[in-house]
């Protein structure tokens, strides 16, 4: 059986940006032979998200990521169907989702790494799997729950930045039906603010390409800021936590605008940061959704819900075809998507 993969074909400088031509397009044959405890899957979609460009280092920066090894196949989140299996577990028309799935057309993978999932919960949306209803809404909702500290009727002001990507559109609405008051987005296209405003449903948005950031959020959050949602870091994020009132809560997921660089994670505080959150006593914790597993089958029920019910609005940016996986990745990273990034790889 015939079967196309994509492999790491070369790796982005120490400080360097991904191109599509790190990632490579092949073919290779597929030995349907099944042992036992494994599974022939189609993959349906795969998903591209920021923290494989940590992945694609020789050494990732932590210690739960391994590194994407030269020449060997891609890995990541993936939602397909089982076409057949010799795992008690798992039947033909199963439909399945890992963490860890090859970028491949189709796929042999051990049962114990796959969990099925059921297509209702999504009302047959396959790809929110990888992100509303699984890692991504995970981290949304677990991020904002564990570390935001969000109480209902404290009239509190949210700023989430990275607000139109995946993770972000996703939090500033959690952050709504929790109970803040005000939630403000920072993202990098006027489109993109628009889309938070209109369509997601926040308070208000900032285009971070477009003067000063600081006077913005001085204009959009009059009361001070008490809750910040962290995806990208840097100097956004410094004009944040200037602005938090005291006792504020910053969440640390992610801090996209240092992962071309060669600086640990999460990089280090300026010293004027570091005293202006020591001041104004403002939790600042990175936040690593893996250690919540234990509370994640109540949360994507949860998220389920407010998905049907429309309380919660999903944006996703769909490629189509396996031989786009790098441009898809190298788009994300840059700012290309709206939402979850997804790469559409059969029907």
């Amino acid at each position: 059986m015939q079967v196309q993969r994509v492999v790491l074909n070369s790796r982005p400088g120490k400080n360097g940006e991904p191109v599509p031509e790190n990632f490579r397009l092949e073919a290779i044959n597929l030995k349907p032979d099944l042992s036992d405890g494994e599974v022939l899957v189609r993959t349906i979609y795969l998903s591209v998200d920021p923290y494989m460009r940590c992945r694609m280092n020789e050494d990732t920066g932590a210690d739960y990521l391994t590194p994407w090894q030269l020449s060997e196949c891609v890995d990541g989140g993936g939602v397909g169907l089982v076409e057949a299996s010799s795992c008690s577990t798992y039947i033909k028309g199963d439909v399945v989702t890992s963490f860890n799935w090859p970028w491949q057309t189709h796929a042999v993978m051990k049962g114990s790494g796959l969990q099925k999932v059921d297509p209702q919960m999504v009302d047959g949306h396959l790809s929110h799997f990888l992100g509303v209803v699984g890692i991504t809404g995970l981290t949304a909702l677990l991020g904002v729950r564990e570390k935001g500290h969000v109480t209902k009727g404290a009239n509190q002001t949210m700023v989430v930045s990275g607000a139109a990507g995946a993770c972000g559109s996703l939090a500033g609405q959690i952050g709504r039906l929790d109970g803040c008051t005000r939630v403000v987005g920072i993202c990098g296209t006027d489109e993109k603010c628009k889309a938070l405003v209109e369509d997601l449903g926040f308070s208000a948005s900032i285009n971070y390409r477009h003067g000063d950031v600081s006077a913005r959020l001085k204009e959009s959050c009059p009361d001070g800021i008490d809750v910040y949602f962290d995806n990208v870091g840097g100097a956004i994020s410094d004009a944040v936590m200037e602005q938090m009132n005291k006792g504020g809560n910053v969440i640390l997921c992610g801090q996209i605008s240092q992962y071309n660089k060669d600086v640990p994670y999460p990089p280090p505080l300026s010293e004027k940061m570091q005293e202006v959150l020591q001041n104004k006593n403002i939790t600042r914790e990175r936040f690593m959704v893996l250690n919540y597993m234990s509370k994640a089958e109540a949360a994507l029920f949860e998220l389920s819900q407010w998905v049907k019910s429309a309380q919660i609005k999903v944006l996703e940016t769909v490629v189509n075809g396996i031989e786009n996986m790098g441009v898809a990745f190298c788009s994300m990273m840059k700012g290309g998507n709206i939402g979850k990034q997804i790469v559409k790889v059969s029907e």
